[in-house]
């Protein structure tokens, strides 16, 4: 999933900005057609702490509310998870991209210290 928003960040500052209260949050949508529904996932948005989740994905339960009912069986009941997912302020995946930032800046230190004894050896 790919993140929107970050401005660049690196995995040091998304972890810093992570101990200030900013959250990672996807939302769901669905679309269908006669006999097929595709429930998706947004990417994954940056919020600053205080911002309000619900709000963000309305874009989301809107393209729902208009295009998801329209499949059976599965396009009321997967437009419905959509609608609750975001009415809950969609779903926080902060723990995942802060282990993912933690498992980079570790690959990037492994890498500095292979580097490093390279040099030493030659």
């Amino acid at each position: 999933m790919k993140t929107k928003n970050i401005y660049g960040l690196t995995a040091d500052e998304l972890m810093k900005e992570a101990e200030k209260g900013v959250r990672f949050i996807y939302y769901e949508f669905t679309i269908s057609l006669l006999f097929v529904s595709f429930k998706r996932k947004s990417g994954v948005y940056l919020l600053e702490k205080g911002a309000n989740a619900i709000s963000k994905g309305l874009p989301f339960t809107m393209i729902s509310l208009l295009f998801g009912w329209w499949a059976f069986p599965k396009g009321p009941k997967n437009t419905i998870e959509s609608i609750n997912t975001n009415r809950r302020g969609g779903k926080d995946v902060t723990d995942i991209v802060m282990q993912k930032a933690a498992g980079y800046i570790q690959f990037r230190e492994s890498q500095k210290e292979k580097t490093m004894r390279h040099q030493f050896n030659s």
